[in-house]
């Protein structure tokens, strides 16, 4: 409850993100391996990013 006003961190903002993506790509992959394999190459350059803020 206390925690219903608080704002989101760029690090949670893209797990969310990051989970969402793979989550669409899982979904695409029986029916269009392409878009799939698009979805797939977006989660994969933002758990670079995720990455790169969990280092620093």
């Amino acid at each position: 409850m206390f925690g219903l006003f608080k704002k989101k961190s760029e690090l949670e903002k893209l797990q969310d993100s990051y989970k969402k993506i793979m989550e669409e790509a899982y979904k695409l992959q029986s029916i269009n391996r392409t878009k799939s394999d698009q979805k797939y190459l977006e989660a994969d350059n933002i758990l670079k990013k995720i990455a790169s803020l969990q280092s620093k």
